[in-house]
C-alpha cells in the first residue's frame, strides 16, 4: 500500500549561483518524528519564491521513491537523498500516470487533494546538479504533484496513504502535464481538463488560453498556454524595404515618419498598439536596430512611426540629420502583444512623453469605429513644446461619444494656457484617477518612461485596478523575470567585456545592443543577453516553461536542448537557442 517514506522540510536560504544570489527553499531535510500539517505548508517548511511555489494550491510537493530509482538509473547516480527533488513528501506508490487531479487522500490525521503537476524551474537543476533536470522531469512524465490541504493534522514516516475520494473527471497528473507542455493539445482533452474542479487556477488559465486560441481559429504554431504576453501576436521574421514618404516635426524633439511600399503595394494591417523594428544603416559599423511604435491609424497604405530625438542618440541623430524624404529603410512586419482588446469595458489610455505613440494608435482605432466605450485619455508632458499630437488627440477624443481627456504639464511655460492646452500642473497621480472618475473595472493601457510606469502601476493598484487589467508597453528592454534572484542591481544594457569577435551578429532591438556571438563564451542566447544586462524573462532555462519566449525579428537559430513544444513561428526561446546566422531579437 502507498505510504510515506520521508517527510522533508526546509526554510529558504540564500546561495551563490553564476555570480548571483538566489533565495530558495528547495533544500529539504527529513523530519524525525511526526510533523504538523498547516493549511499552507508543513511546520518548519517555507518557500523562497512564492510566485512560483507555495500557497494554498501548492502547499505540499510530493515525489515518488520509484522516480528516484528511475533517475538513479538514467543518470548513473547513487548520491540522492530524501528531499533531493525539493519534495515535502517522499512516497512509495501513487505514480504520476495513475494519480488524478482532484483525488483526495488521508495521511495520518490530515486530508489532502491533488491540484496540479509540478512546474519545474532551474532550481531543481541546481539541487540535483543536473542543469537539464527541469526538461527531463517534464519530458519523462515524472514531474510529481502538489497537494492542497483539506484538513490540517499530523503526519509521519510510515503513515499509510488512503484514498478517501476521487475526481469525477479522471485525468492523471502525467496526462495534465503532457497536455500543457507537449505539442499535442486536443480540444476535447482541454475541455475535459477544464471540467476538473480541483485543478489549480494557474493551470486552468493556461488551458483556457489554449482552448480560446483553438476556438478563435489561431491554430498554427506556438503554445498559447505558456507564451507570455510579450511574445503574443508573433509574425514572420524578416525586413521589408519601405520608402520614407514624409517627415513631420511634431514637437521640438519628436519626428514622425510616414512609410510606404516603394510600389504602393499593400502592407500588413497592424493591430492598434503594435510596433515595427527599423534597421538604420551606418557607414562605420553594424546597422542600428530600433523598435518604434506605430502611432497613426490602422492602414495597409502607410505606417507612421514617431521618434523622440534623444541628445547624443545615434539613431535620433541619423533620423534628424541624415534621413530624407525618398530614402528607403528596412522595416519589420508589425508585431507585439501590447494591443487594444475588443471588449466593452471602459478603456484608459495612460501615457507620458513619447509613450503616447502606441496608445495614440489605440485612440485612432476607437475613434474610427465610433466606439461607445468610455475612453479616458490621460497624458503627462513637460510643457506645450514637449507635448506631441495635442491637436490630433483633441479631434479624436471629440469624435468619441464618451471620450474624456486630461493633460498634466509638469513644468508649464508662460505661454501654456491652463484649461486649454493642459488641465492641471504637476503630475498624474491616484488622486487624478478619482477626480476624473476612472471606473475601477476599466482596462488600462500604460506606456512611458520607466519611473512614470512604476509610479502609475503603484497608483493604479492602490486605486483598485486589478493587475490583469493593467497592460504595459516598455520601450527600452522589458520587464525582467528572474525568479529567486535577490539583491540584483539593475544596469543599463551594455556590450559585454569580451565584445570582440567574428561570429553572427546578435542585435537586441529594444535595448539597442549589437554584439558578435562567441560560442566559446556563451551556451545560449540567454547567456549572452545576461552578459549584456539586457532585461530577460526565464524560469526553467531548458526549453520547458516558455517564459523566455521572445520575438525573432530576423535570422535563424538552432536549439540544444530541443524545446518540449516549439515557440510560435516568428518567436524563439532564448534559454536553449544558439544563432545559425545574424539574428535580431525583440529584447
Amino acid at each position: 500500500m502507498a505510504h510515506l517514506v520521508s517527510v522533508n522540510v526546509g526554510l529558504p536560504r540564500e546561495i551563490a549561483w553564476k555570480g548571483r544570489t538566489i533565495r530558495t527553499g528547495i533544500w529539504k531535510t527529513p523530519v524525525r518524528g511526526r510533523c504538523r500539517v498547516g493549511r499552507l505548508n508543513l511546520e518548519g517548511d517555507g518557500q523562497g519564491d512564492l510566485s512560483g511555489h507555495g500557497g494554498e494550491q501548492r502547499a505540499i510537493f510530493v515525489y515518488q521513491i520509484e522516480s528516484y530509482r528511475y533517475w538513479q538509473m538514467q543518470l548513473g547516480r547513487t548520491d540522492f537523498v530524501h528531499g533531493q527533488f525539493g519534495e515535502n513528501f517522499t512516497i512509495a506508490g501513487l505514480p504520476d500516470d495513475s494519480v488524478c487531479i482532484g483525488d483526495r487522500y488521508r495521511i495520518g490525521s490530515a486530508v489532502f487533494e491533488v491540484t496540479q503537476p509540478r512546474v519545474t524551474c532551474y532550481r531543481v537543476g541546481i539541487r540535483t546538479n543536473e542543469p537539464k533536470m527541469p526538461a527531463l522531469l517534464t519530458s519523462s512524465g515524472r514531474p510529481g504533484f502538489y497537494f492542497r490541504v483539506l484538513s490540517e493534522g499530523e503526519v509521519g514516516v510510515g503513515d499509510q496513504i488512503v484514498q478517501v475520494g476521487e475526481a469525477s473527471e479522471r485525468m492523471t497528473v502525467a496526462e495534465i502535464s503532457a497536455l500543457l507542455y507537449s505539442p499535442d493539445h486536443p480540444r476535447d482533452r482541454l475541455e475535459r481538463a477544464l471540467r476538473i474542479e480541483a485543478l489549480s487556477p494557474g493551470w486552468r488559465s493556461s488551458f483556457e488560453a489554449l482552448l480560446q486560441s483553438q476556438m478563435a481559429g489561431a491554430g498554427g504554431s506556438g503554445n498559447a498556454g505558456l507564451a507570455p504576453a510579450t511574445a503574443a501576436s508573433s509574425t514572420a521574421p524578416g525586413f521589408s524595404s519601405l520608402l520614407v514618404a514624409a517627415i513631420d516635426r511634431e514637437t521640438v524633439d519628436v519626428l514622425s515618419l510616414s512609410l510606404q511600399h516603394p510600389h504602393r503595394e499593400p502592407l500588413p494591417l497592424p493591430l492598434p498598439g503594435q510596433y515595427v523594428v527599423v534597421r538604420l544603416p551606418r557607414a562605420d559599423g553594424p546597422p542600428l536596430v530600433r523598435s518604434y511604435s506605430l502611432s497613426g491609424p490602422r492602414s495597409t497604405e502607410s505606417y507612421r512611426i514617431s521618434v523622440k530625438i534623444e541628445p547624443n542618440g545615434a539613431a535620433g541623430d541619423y533620423l534628424k540629420r541624415v534621413l530624407q524624404t525618398g530614402d528607403v529603410l528596412e522595416v519589420s512586419f508589425p508585431r507585439g502583444g501590447f494591443i487594444l482588446q475588443s471588449r466593452e469595458r471602459p478603456v484608459v489610455l495612460l501615457s507620458a512623453g513619447i509613450g503616447a505613440t502606441p496608445v495614440l494608435a489605440m485612440l485612432h482605432a476607437l475613434a474610427a469605429t465610433h466606439s461607445a466605450r468610455q475612453v479616458f485619455w490621460l497624458h503627462a508632458a513637460r510643457d506645450g513644446q514637449h507635448h506631441p499630437f495635442a491637436g490630433e488627440v483633441r479631434r479624436l477624443v471629440l469624435a468619441l461619444a464618451r471620450g474624456h481627456s486630461f493633460i498634466c504639464y509638469s513644468r508649464p511655460a508662460p505661454r501654456d494656457r491652463l484649461g486649454e492646452d493642459f488641465d492641471a500642473p504637476g503630475r498624474l497621480s491616484q488622486s487624478t484617477f478619482k477626480e476624473i472618475g476612472i471606473p475601477h473595472e476599466a482596462d488600462v493601457y500604460l506606456c512611458g518612461p520607466a519611473r512614470f510606469m512604476a509610479d502609475m502601476k503603484q497608483a493604479l493598484a492602490t486605486f483598485g485596478i486589478v493587475p490583469d487589467r493593467i497592460h504595459v508597453e516598455v520601450f527600452n528592454g522589458g520587464e525582467p523575470l528572474m525568479p529567486g534572484i535577490v539583491n540584483a542591481v539593475p544596469r543599463a544594457p551594455h556590450l559585454p567585456s569580451d565584445a570582440r569577435g567574428g561570429g553572427p551578429l546578435i542585435s537586441f532591438a529594444r535595448s539597442g545592443i549589437a554584439v558578435h556571438w562567441k560560442p566559446s563564451s556563451y551556451g545560449s542566447l540567454l547567456d549572452l543577453a545576461e552578459a549584456c544586462d539586457v532585461p530577460v524573462r526565464w524560469s526553467c532555462r531548458t526549453g520547458v516553461c516558455h517564459n523566455c519566449e521572445s520575438g525573432l525579428i530576423s535570422g535563424a537559430v538552432a536549439y540544444d536542448p530541443l524545446p518540449l513544444d516549439m515557440p510560435a513561428d516568428g518567436n524563439l526561446l532564448i534559454c536553449c537557442s544558439q544563432p545559425i546566422r545574424d539574428v535580431v531579437i525583440d529584447l
